[in-house]
C-alpha cells in the first residue's frame, strides 16, 4: 500500500482542481441571489478559473522542471487552499472572481506537475497502472462536480463548495510530504516570462471581449478595443516564441498537421461539450424550479455515458486512426448538442435533454483518450511533455472561450424569445442572471414568456455548440491524412494507429 501513496497524493490534488471546474455550475443561481451579481459576473466566476489554468499550465510546468515538481505541487496545494477559503468568505462578486483566479493559479501549479510526478515515481507496469488510475480519477471529477456541488449547495450553502477543499488540501499536503520524493529536470532552461505574459494577456482580452460584446454590442469601442488587444497580444506571443531561446511552446510543433488538428479539436471539444452546462443549470433551477441536487443529476448522464465508452474505446479502438476516434467523437458531441436543440421546446422539461446528453457523453468518452495519444504521436519524444501541456492548455482555454461565446448566444436567444411579449428592455439580462424565479412569483402570466425565452436561448446555444463540434470534426478529417513529418525535419512522426507498435504503446500510456 505504501507504494501507491504518491499516486494517492497526486490524485487527491487532480480530483480537487478538476472538480472545481464544474462544481460551481449548479451553485450559480444561489451565488447570484446572495451576491446580487448579474450575468457577466456569473460567467466570470466560471471563466476566470479555466482561464488561469489555461494561461499558466505551460509556465508552471517549466518552473517545476527547474526548481522541483514536488515543491511546486505543494505550493499549488497551499495556494489553492488559501484561495478556496477566500472564495468561501468573499462578500462581493469582485472578490469572488479575484480569488477564483488565484484558485486557478494554484490549480495550474498542481495540474502541471501531476504527470511528471507520476512518471518520475513509477516505472514499467506500475507506471501504466498509475496513469490509468490518474485518468480514471480525472474522468470521475467531471462526473462528480455538479453532483457534489448540488449536495453541498442544497444542504450547507454555496460557500461550502469552496470550504470542502480545505480538508482535502490538508490531506494531500500530508501524503505528499510523507510519500512523494523531489524530482526536477537538470537540463531545464529558464522561464519564458514574455511568452507567459503575452499569452495570458491575449487569452484574457479575447475572453473579456466575448463577454462584453454580448452585453454592450459587438461594434462598441470597448469590445473592438479588447479584440484588438487580444490579437496584438497573441501576435506578440508568436513572435516571442519564434525568437526566444527557451519557448514554453515551440512553434515548430505546429508544422505537423496532426498536432494542429489535435489542438484545434481539443479546444473545440471543450467548448462544444461543456460550455453550455452553466446555462442549462440556470434554466433548470430558476425557471424549472429544481434544486441544485436535481440540476446536478440532470447533467450526470453526460459523464456517466463517457465512462464506459472511454473504457471500451481504449480496448476496442486501440490503434485506430484519429479520424475515427477523435473525428467520430466530435461528430457525436455535435449530434448530442443538435439533438438537445431539436428536442427542446417551450414547455418541455429536463427529460428533453437526456438523449442528447448521453450522445454527447459518448462522444467525450471517444475523444478524450484519443486526444492525448494523437498529440504524443505527432511530436518527437523530446517534446512529449510540451505537447501534453499544450493539450491541457487548449482544453481549458476552450472551456473559457466556450462559456464566453455561448453566453453571448444564450443572451441573444433569450432576447429573441421575448420578442412580442411586451417585456421591458433588460428582461433578458435579468433571466440570464438568475432572475426567472422572482419574475415567475411576481409577474402574472410570466410562465409562458419565460418558457419561450429559455427555449429560444438554449436552442440557439445548442445549435452553436453543434456547429463547433462539426467544425472540429471537419478540421480533424481534413488535416489527418497521413503520418505527419516530425517538427523540425526528420522522419515522419507516427500517428497512433498509423505508426509503429512501440510508438502506439507509448502514446497509449500517455493517454491513460
Amino acid at each position: 500500500m505504501r507504494k501507491w501513496l504518491p499516486l494517492t497524493a497526486v490524485c487527491l490534488g487532480a480530483f480537487m482542481l478538476l472538480v472545481d471546474v464544474t462544481i460551481v455550475t449548479v451553485a450559480l443561481p444561489d451565488m447570484a441571489a446572495d451576491m446580487r451579481t448579474g450575468f457577466s459576473g456569473l460567467q466570470w466566476v466560471m471563466d476566470v478559473y479555466a482561464l488561469a489554468l489555461a494561461a499558466l499550465l505551460l509556465g508552471a510546468g517549466s518552473l517545476a522542471d527547474r526548481i522541483g515538481r514536488r515543491r511546486i505541487y505543494l505550493g499549488g496545494l497551499g495556494l489553492f487552499a488559501a484561495a478556496s477559503l477566500a472564495c468561501g468568505l468573499a462578500q462581493g462578486p469582485a472578490a469572488l472572481i479575484a480569488f477564483r483566479a488565484v484558485q486557478g493559479v494554484g490549480g495550474a501549479a498542481m495540474f502541471a506537475t501531476t504527470m511528471a510526478l507520476l512518471s518520475s515515481t513509477y516505472q514499467g507496469r506500475d507506471r501504466g497502472v498509475a496513469f490509468g488510475v490518474w485518468g480514471a480519477v480525472n474522468g470521475a471529477a467531471a462526473a462528480a462536480g455538479p453532483i457534489i456541488g448540488g449536495l453541498l449547495t442544497e444542504q450547507f450553502g454555496w460557500r461550502w463548495i469552496f470550504f470542502i477543499n480545505l480538508p482535502v488540501c490538508a490531506l494531500a499536503v500530508y501524503v505528499t510530504l510523507k510519500a512523494v520524493t523531489e524530482s526536477r529536470d537538470p537540463q531545464a532552461k529558464g522561464l519564458d516570462l514574455p511568452g507567459m505574459a503575452t499569452f495570458t494577456a491575449g487569452a484574457a482580452a479575447v475572453t473579456y471581449a466575448l463577454i462584453r460584446g454580448g452585453e454592450n454590442g459587438w461594434t462598441s469601442a470597448g469590445t473592438l478595443g479588447l479584440f484588438a488587444l487580444g490579437a496584438a497580444s497573441f501576435g506578440a506571443f508568436v513572435l516571442v516564441e519564434l525568437r526566444g531561446s527557451r519557448p514554453m511552446l515551440d512553434p515548430a510543433l505546429f508544422r505537423s498537421p496532426v498536432f494542429v488538428a489535435v489542438m484545434t479539436a481539443s479546444l473545440l471539444m471543450s467548448g462544444a461539450a461543456f460550455g453550455y452546462l452553466m446555462y442549462v443549470s440556470l434554466w433548470l433551477q430558476t425557471a424549472e424550479g429544481m434544486g441544485p441536487v436535481g440540476a446536478g443529476l440532470v447533467l450526470a448522464p453526460m459523464s456517466l455515458a463517457a465512462f464506459p465508452v472511454s473504457a471500451a474505446s481504449g480496448k476496442l479502438l486501440h490503434g485506430a486512426s484519429p479520424r475515427i476516434t477523435i473525428g467520430g467523437g466530435l461528430f457525436l458531441i455535435a449530434a448530442g448538442a443538435l439533438l438537445q436543440g431539436w428536442m427542446l421546446d417551450a414547455g418541455d422539461g429536463w427529460t428533453a435533454l437526456v438523449p442528447g446528453l448521453v450522445v454527447t457523453g459518448a462522444g467525450v468518452g471517444l475523444v478524450s483518450p484519443a486526444l492525448a495519444a494523437a498529440a504524443m504521436g505527432a511530436v518527437p519524444p523530446a517534446r512529449a511533455g510540451m505537447a501534453g501541456g499544450a493539450l491541457n492548455t487548449a482544453r481549458q482555454l476552450g472551456m473559457a472561450l466556450g462559456i464566453a461565446v455561448l453566453g453571448a448566444v444564450f443572451h441573444a436567444g433569450l432576447a429573441d424569445g421575448l420578442a412580442g411579449s411586451g417585456q421591458p428592455h433588460g428582461t433578458a439580462t435579468a433571466l440570464a442572471g438568475g432572475g426567472a424565479s422572482r419574475l415567475l412569483e411576481t409577474v402574472p402570466g410570466a410562465a409562458s414568456w419565460v418558457e419561450a425565452a429559455f427555449a429560444s436561448g438554449l436552442r440557439d446555444t445548442f445549435w452553436v455548440s453543434g456547429a463547433m463540434g462539426l467544425a472540429g470534426a471537419l478540421i480533424l478529417v481534413v488535416l489527418v491524412r497521413r503520418p505527419a513529418a516530425a517538427p523540425g525535419g526528420g522522419a515522419p512522426a507516427p500517428v497512433p494507429g498509423q505508426g509503429s507498435a512501440p510508438a502506439d504503446r507509448a502514446a497509449g500510456r500517455a493517454a491513460a
